[in-house]
């Protein structure tokens, strides 16, 4: 008789999936043992997402066989897969926005507590692992970050014995992100396995045991993470890719192009936050990096800036474009000056879903000339969408492939592409490589520094500070609706700028 711990926790056998036009997973083969941190890794459109769903039973394989410590087994639905113990963290939320966070998890439990049975044992396991949330939050009001905390929260409230985690650390701070893999690695000590997916991979090599490499959907090596670099892990998922460890040179920008100038605003909303005397100046020529964790004002900022807030034409003065007062502006007259935005939401914000590419392409660039008298010139309109797809390394079957098809990776490119081909004087970029892979990141950081040296003013919300650190020129912080200094970007240290995001600045102090 076989011992028990020598049973592979999962095991995946020759698993397939195709869909019209794309083998998706290609017979992959797969192996964790109890108590094993496994990370899953790939560039985007590698067939990680489509194996997780099959695993979790959202999708059902075409071929193979999938064995749950040692046996034969179908994962029907997601209900079946929390029955034996599969818990899941989808990167793309699978939350209500109309419940509370205490509905949204009651739903996943299968004991029948109901949602304000739960709410003592949320609020402890959330500041257990360093997510607090406040169960009667209504989830609409949360912000991205919050949203994913719903979910990891939710997974770890369950009887779990494999725990999938699909890029869990995108929005949590490096603190955040430690406090969670110390809950992972006494998961592990438990004997609960882990399935970690990430394209953070200095994250990957501290906490994986044992890693398997997706490439095309294929299975195209396996490794110990430990024993590899960053630029070894990012050659094994992509190949010989320009740019993977790029360095860019700093710049000191021109004259200023957005002036915030004392900015406040109330948010009406309890559960937000409001701004408080915001200063900040971003010059042609340059990127400005903010930093934040989660809820701290990122969100009401950006809303303010694109114009999804307007500002009473008394406080209009409070932003400026090159002087001219914007704040009480619509998003297309700020559009018509030069801004483009990049939102943190892909679908449903950046995107619509089920619209084809070329008709997303058409919704923000409507002023560059493809419209005329009234009417959409619909051959302008499909040869900017393929110039995205082109210039950007969009994977997608093609300009009339619906927004929903792509992966991640690829919506960010091509939502960051249409922005940047309509040459504009300022971007505001939210989370620009949120959850992207390593080569589409290296992608989307050289097409800002591209549009930075041709003079535009841009200004990035992240809370990756490596990536902020690697593309800013200045940086700053929020923490609870007030900005910090900004300070030259080789001028200040992941120490300070962490420090900043946990309020620890001189608010009336203000470099230029």
């Amino acid at each position: 008789m076989s011992n028990p711990a020598t049973v592979p926790r999962l095991q995946l056998s020759a698993i397939s999936k195709r869909y019209p036009g794309c083998l998706a997973n290609d017979r992959i083969d797969l192996s964790i043992a109890p108590g094993e941190i496994h990370a899953l890794l790939g560039e985007n459109g590698a067939g990680k997402s489509t194996l997780m769903k099959i695993i979790y039973g959202v999708t059902q394989p075409d071929d193979g066989q999938i064995f749950w410590q040692g046996e034969a087994v179908k994962m029907r639905n997601p209900a079946q897969a929390r029955g034996l113990g599969v818990g899941m963290v989808f990167q793309h939320f699978s939350v209500f926005e109309t419940l509370t966070v205490a509905q949204n998890i009651a739903l996943a439990m299968d004991n029948g507590q109901t949602p304000a049975q739960l709410e003592t044992s949320i609020r402890e396991v959330s500041q257990r692992y360093g997510m607090p949330l406040e169960p009667q939050r209504l989830v609409h009001s949360l912000s991205i970050g919050e949203r994913q905390r719903v979910e990891i929260v939710r997974c770890l409230m369950q009887n779990i014995r494999l725990l999938i985690l699909d890029e869990p650390t995108s929005v949590l701070t490096p603190r955040e992100a430690d406090d969670l893999f110390v809950t992972l690695r006494r998961l592990s000590s438990e004997g609960c396995s882990i399935l970690f997916i990430s394209h953070k991979l200095a994250e990957v090599r501290a906490l994986c045991h044992s890693a398997t490499v997706l490439r095309g959907g294929q299975v195209s090596g396996h490794c110990i993470p430990a024993q590899c670099s960053d630029l070894e892990l990012a050659r094994l998922m992509v190949g010989e890719a320009e740019g993977l460890s790029a360095h860019y040179p700093k710049v000191s920008g021109g004259a200023d192009f957005l002036q915030i100038d004392k900015l406040s605003w109330h948010n009406p909303d309890p559960f937000g936050c409001s701004l408080s005397d915001l200063d900040l100046q971003v010059r042609s020529g340059e990127i400005v990096g903010i930093a934040g964790v989660a809820g701290n004002g990122q969100d009401e900022l950006l809303a303010l800036l694109s114009g999804e807030i307007t500002l009473p034409s008394a406080q209009a003065a409070a932003l400026r474009f090159a002087g001219a007062k914007v704040g009480h502006l619509r998003p297309d007259a700020r559009r018509r000056l030069g801004l483009a935005f990049v939102p943190a939401e892909r679908l449903g914000h950046g995107a619509v879903p089920d619209m084809s590419l070329s008709d997303n392409a058409l919704l923000t660039a409507f002023q560059q000339g493809l419209v005329e008298n009234g009417l959409i010139r619909r051959h302008k309109v499909v040869a900017l969408a393929n110039e995205i797809i082109s210039r950007f390394g969009v994977k997608s079957a093609g300009e009339q492939a619906p927004a929903r098809s792509l992966s991640g990776g690829n919506l960010q490119k091509f939502i960051l592409g249409r922005e940047i081909l309509q040459q504009p004087r300022l971007l505001i970029a939210a989370h620009p490589t949120w959850g992207v892979d390593v080569g589409a990141a290296a992608t989307i950081h050289r097409a800002l520094i591209a549009l930075r040296d041709a003079g535009a003013a841009i200004l990035v919300i992240s809370e990756d500070l490596d990536e902020l650190f690697q593309i800013s020129d200045r940086l700053g912080a929020l923490s609870s609706g007030r900005l910090s200094r900004l300070k030259p970007t080789p001028d200040t240290s992941a120490v300070e700028v962490g420090g900043w995001m946990a309020g620890r600045f001189d608010h009336t102090a203000a470099l230029s």
